[in-house]
């Protein structure tokens, strides 16, 4: 193959030329109609305007609200635990990061009971749900909040 031989993927589309004689039949007007708002330059309404209208988002009422103190939890299932690492293993935040169970920003980590546990871990995180306690201690293992 040389380069002359080579074609684009797709077909390009040529670009409409807008304005250029009345036998483009995109001349005179350029395609805009006769006149007001939206045929001038620069002439563009904003997204939401309705005309001097009330627009919607400010018809409708407002609900609830945004709780900027509210803490990001990442739950962790005890089976997932039992995939991904071996028997005596510690296992705090880090490590979790590390086997791909948690991503992005969080503030704390619990460990949930579903599932089941048969290898002896040593969990050191920020929370632990009852159950989740319960079956890492039944299994041997240690829990410890962080």
């Amino acid at each position: 193959m040389k380069l002359h031989e080579l074609s684009p993927a797709q077909k390009r589309k040529e670009v409409k030329r807008v304005g250029r004689g009345h036998g483009s039949g995109q001349g005179k007007t350029a395609g805009k109609g006769h006149k007001g708002q939206k045929a001038r330059s620069g002439g563009s309404i904003r997204p939401g305007f309705e005309g001097g209208q009330m627009p919607m988002q400010r018809r409708l009422p407002k609900r609830g609200f945004n709780n900027i103190f509210a803490k990001t939890v990442v739950c962790v299932n005890i089976g997932s635990l039992e995939k991904k690492f071996e028997d005596g293993a510690v296992v705090d935040v880090q490590a979790l990061k590390e086997a791909g169970l948690v991503k992005n920003s969080f503030d704390a980590v619990k460990i949930l009971g579903n599932g089941n546990l048969t290898k002896k871990l040593e969990v050191k995180v920020n929370a632990f749900s009852a159950s989740a306690k319960e079956k890492i201690e039944t299994a041997g293992g240690k829990t410890e909040v962080v």
